[in-house]
C-alpha cells in the first residue's frame, strides 16, 4: 500500500530588509501550498530578512525584526496544519547563526543552524555568521518573549538534528552544504532520513544551472530519498540575480521544476510522492551495511504524520499527479536565452523597486549599447507577457511607473508601446561619428519602440577644448593631426566624459519634457572584457546607475544579438553584428578608422581567455604564460605569447583603479573584475611586474616555436 505525501518548495522574490513585503510573500506561498494539499513547505535561505542584507546582519534590529515577522507567521491561520521550514538569522549564546526554523501549528519544532558557510566569490557569510561546529549535537535555545507569547514555549532544540514524524523523517540542508564534498544529506540519509530540504540563495551565472541540477540529482541517486530545493528569485537589492528554479528530486530524478527566470514574486512547486518509492530504492545490501554502521542523529519526535495514510483517501487529481516512476526533462536555457532573461528580470526588479520612471541609454550604434537596449526590450516583452496573463503585481507596477493611476484600465500588453513609455535612448554624435552608427542607432530605436533623441555635441566638446586653450595657451591635437599620445587620449576622453554628463541631464529631464514627473536611471554598457582590460574612460558613459551587461563577455553578447535577431524579430541587429567595434573618438581619415581590438592590442576572445585564467584558474603572469604556451603554441610562438601575456597583465594592472568606480553590474560571468566583493585585489600595482616578466622572457627565449612546422625541439640540456 502506498504512503502518499504532497510536498511544496518555493522561489520567492524577497528583498533585503523589506520585512513587510517578505512576510506577505511568505504567507502567500504557504496559502498556495496548502491549497494544493501540501503538508511540508520549504522556502529560500534567509527569506524573512532577505539574503542580501550583508552588514545589516550584524545589526540587532535585523534579528529583532526577523523574530517579529516569525511571530506573525506563527500566529497566522495560514500556517496551521502544515510544517513550514523558514529562514532567518538567530542569535544563540551571543553568536549569530544563519538558521532554518521549523514550525507547525504555532509551535517551533527545532532550529537548525547552517554548518558550512559560503565564503568565496560573491559570498561573505563568515563576515556575518558563524558555522555550527557541533555536528550531530544540539542544545536548548531560549526563545524571545514575543515568540513565547505565541507558542507558550520557553526553549526549543537548537543544532544538528532531524525531524521524526509518525511516518517519515526529515533532514535539513542549507545551500552551500549541498556543494561541499561531505554533504550532511549523506550521513542523514544513512541514518534513515527520507526527505531533505535545501534552502538556497544561489545566484545566476551563465551556464551554472547544470551544476546545481546535477548535485541535486546526485544527492539522492546513490542514497535514495526526496530532495526539496528552494531558492531566492529576483534582485535582492544588489548586483546578483537569484534565478529561482525550485525543484523536487526523487531517487536521482528531477520530478518537478519551477521557472529559472520569472517576474512572479511567488512561485510554488509541488509534487505528490509515494514514500515507499524511497524505501524500495534503498533496499540494497551495500547501502544497508553502511546504514547499519552510521552514526545516530538526535530526532525531534512529533505526534503527526505528513502522509495521507491510504491511497484511496487521496483525491483523483493527486493520484493523477503521483510521481511514481515519472521522469521530468529538466529545462535548461541556452546562454543566449539566459542573457535575454536574467538581466531583463533584474532590470525589472531594479526599476519597480527604485520607484523610478524608466531607463536611459546612450545608444552609440555599437554592439554593447545595442545589447543593453535589446535587454531592456526583452524586459518590456516579459512585462507584456505577464500583463496578458493578468499578473496583478506586474500591471500595478507598470501603471505606477508610466504615471497612470492605480484604478486606470491601462494594461501594458504591447512591448513596443510600453518600451516607448519607460525607455529613452540618445545618439550623441560628434564630428568623429559616422553616418552608419547614427543610422543603426535610429533604426534600432524604431524597431524596439524606445523614445529616441539624436543630437550633435560638437559645440560642447569645442567649448571645453577652447577653455583649455584659453587657460593654458596650448591647443591639443589628435594623433592624425600631428598631436602626441597624451593630446590624442585627452581629446578622446573629453568626448567620453561629456557623454556621461549629458546622459544624466537628459535622464533627469526627459520625463519632464514629456509632461511626466520623476526621473530615469542611466544604464551603462561596458562589457566584462573591456572592464578586465581597462579599455574604458573613467567616468565616461560607462559610468551609470547600473549596468546589465557588465558581467557578460563580448563573445556572448554577439551570440545574444544573433539570437535576438530571430527570437525578437529584429532584423536590424544583423548590421550590428557585421560592424567593426569602434569607439569613434578619433577623426576618421582615408587611411585610419579607430578599432577597439587594434587599440587594445588583443582580441575580445583572447581577453576572455585571460580573464578565466586570472580569476577562475587563479593564475598569475607566469602560470598564465605556461598554460598558453600549450593552448596557443600551434599558432603563436613562445615570444609572441609572452608579449601578449605581458601586455594583458600590464594593462590590467595599471587600469585596476577604474574597477573601484565601476558601475554596479549584473553578475553573469565567473571572471568579472568587479572590485566590489567579488574580485578583491589591489588597485595600485607594480604594473610592469619585473620579477614575473623576466621569468617569462627567460623561458620564452628557450622554448621551441611550434607555430611553424620547422620549429625544432628544444635540447634537453638547455632545460635542465
Amino acid at each position: 500500500m502506498g504512503h502518499l505525501i504532497t510536498l511544496a518548495t518555493y522561489s520567492l522574490n524577497q528583498w533585503a530588509l523589506d520585512f513587510q513585503g517578505n512576510l506577505e510573500r511568505i504567507l502567500a506561498s504557504i496559502a498556495i501550498a496548502k491549497s494544493r494539499g501540501a503538508t511540508l513547505r520549504v522556502g529560500p535561505e534567509l527569506e524573512i530578512p532577505g539574503y542580501g542584507c550583508y552588514d545589516h546582519f550584524l545589526e540587532g534590529d535585523t534579528v529583532l525584526h526577523s523574530w517579529e515577522v516569525l511571530a506573525k507567521i506563527l500566529s497566522s491561520e495560514e500556517t496551521q496544519g502544515i510544517v513550514c521550514d523558514i529562514g532567518m538569522p538567530v542569535v544563540h549564546k551571543n553568536v549569530i547563526y544563519n538558521c532554518r526554523v521549523i514550525i507547525h501549528d504555532r509551535q517551533i519544532l527545532l532550529i537548525r543552524p547552517k554548518m558550512w558557510l559560503a565564503n568565496d566569490g560573491n559570498y561573505r557569510e563568515l563576515r556575518y555568521f558563524t558555522p555550527w561546529q557541533k555536528h550531530r549535537q544540539w542544545e536548548d535555545h531560549y526563545l524571545p518573549r514575543i515568540i513565547q507569547a505565541v507558542t507558550k514555549q520557553v526553549k526549543v532544540p537548537f543544532g544538528d538534528v532531524v525531524l521524526s514524524t509518525l511516518d517519515t523523517c526529515v533532514g535539513i540542508e542549507l545551500c552551500e552544504e549541498l556543494f561541499t564534498p561531505a554533504s550532511p544529506h549523506i550521513l542523514m540519509g544513512l541514518d534513515g532520513v527520507e526527505i531533505f530540504t535545501n534552502s538556497s540563495g544561489s545566484h545566476h551565472e551563465l551556464r551554472k544551472l547544470y551544476t546545481r541540477v546535477e548535485l541535486i540529482k546526485e544527492a539522492t541517486l546513490k542514497l535514495g530519498g526526496i530532495y526539496l530545493y528552494a531558492n531566492q528569485q529576483g534582485c535582492d537589492g544588489d548586483r546578483l540575480y537569484y534565478d529561482g528554479c525550485a525543484m523536487i528530486a526523487v531517487n536521482g530524478r528531477v520530478v518537478a521544476q519551477g521557472t529559472q527566470f520569472s517576474l512572479n514574486d511567488v512561485e510554488v512547486v509541488t509534487a505528490t510522492i509515494d514514500i515507499e518509492d524511497v524505501r524500495a530504492h534503498r533496499a540494497k545490501s551495500s547501502r544497508s551495511m553502511q546504514a547499519a554502521a552510521s552514526e545516530r542523529y538526535h530526532r525531534i519526535e512529533v505526534p503527526f504524520a505528513l502522509t495521507s495514510g491510504k491511497f484511496d483517501e487521496v483525491s483523483e487529481e493527486d493520484q493523477v499527479g503521483l510521481i511514481g516512476s515519472k521522469r521530468l526533462d529538466v529545462r535548461y536555457h541556452t546562454p543566449e536565452e539566459e542573457i535575454a532573461l536574467g538581466p531583463a528580470c533584474w532590470l525589472w526588479d531594479y526599476l519597480r523597486r527604485s520607484r523610478t520612471q524608466g531607463y536611459f541609454v546612450p545608444l552609440s550604434g555599437g554592439i554593447d549599447s545595442c545589447a543593453t537596449a535589446v535587454i531592456v526590450f526583452s524586459m518590456c516583452r516579459l512585462v507584456a507577457e505577464a500583463a496578458r496573463r493578468g499578473d496583478p503585481q506586474v500591471i500595478s507596477d507598470a501603471r505606477r511607473m508610466v504615471g497612470e493611476p492605480p484604478d486606470s484600465d491601462y494594461v501594458p500588453t504591447d512591448a513596443r508601446e510600453f518600451c516607448n513609455r519607460v525607455f529613452h535612448t540618445c545618439y550623441m554624435g560628434t564630428e568623429n561619428s559616422s553616418s552608419e552608427t547614427r543610422r543603426r542607432a535610429k533604426q534600432l530605436a524604431d524597431a524596439i519602440g524606445s523614445y529616441h533623441v539624436d543630437l550633435n555635441m560638437d559645440t560642447v566638446v569645442t567649448s571645453v577644448r577652447n577653455l583649455f586653450t584659453l587657460v593654458t595657451g596650448a591647443r591639443p591635437r589628435f594623433r592624425s593631426q600631428g598631436g602626441s599620445a597624451a593630446e590624442n587620449l585627452a581629446l578622446q576622453n573629453i568626448q567620453a566624459r561629456l557623454r556621461m554628463v549629458i546622459s544624466y541631464m537628459f535622464a533627469q529631464l526627459m520625463p519632464w519634457v514629456r509632461g511626466k514627473s520623476g526621473g530615469l536611471l542611466v544604464l551603462g554598457s561596458a562589457n566584462v572584457d573591456e572592464s578586465l582590460r581597462g579599455y574604458l574612460t573613467k567616468y565616461d558613459c560607462s559610468s551609470a546607475d547600473i549596468n546589465p551587461i557588465g558581467g557578460i563577455s563580448k563573445t556572448d553578447l554577439k551570440k545574444f544579438i544573433a539570437y535576438a535577431q530571430t527570437a525578437f524579430d529584429l532584423p536590424i541587429l544583423s548590421s550590428f553584428l557585421s560592424a567593426v567595434p569602434t569607439a569613434e573618438l578619433e577623426p576618421i581619415t582615408e587611411t585610419y578608422v579607430q578599432s577597439d581590438e587594434a587599440d587594445m592590442g588583443m582580441t575580445y576572445d583572447e581577453l576572455s581567455v585571460f580573464g578565466r585564467l586570472r580569476k577562475v584558474e587563479k593564475c598569475g603572469p607566469y602560470s598564465t604564460f605556461t598554460k598558453l604556451v600549450h593552448e596557443w603554441g600551434a599558432t603563436l610562438s613562445p615570444l609572441q605569447i609572452a608579449e601578449k601575456v605581458k601586455l594583458f597583465f600590464f594593462e590590467h594592472a595599471r587600469n585596476r583603479h577604474k574597477m573601484t568606480t565601476l558601475t554596479p553590474s549584473y553578475h553573469a560571468e565567473s571572471y568579472s573584475p568587479d572590485d566590489n566583493r567579488f574580485d578583491l585585489r589591489p588597485f595600485l600595482y607594480p604594473s610592469r611586474f619585473p620579477w614575473q616578466f623576466k621569468k617569462i622572457d627567460e623561458i620564452a627565449a628557450v622554448l621551441p616555436d611550434r607555430s611553424h612546422p620547422s620549429g625544432a625541439l628544444i635540447d634537453k640540456a638547455k632545460t635542465d
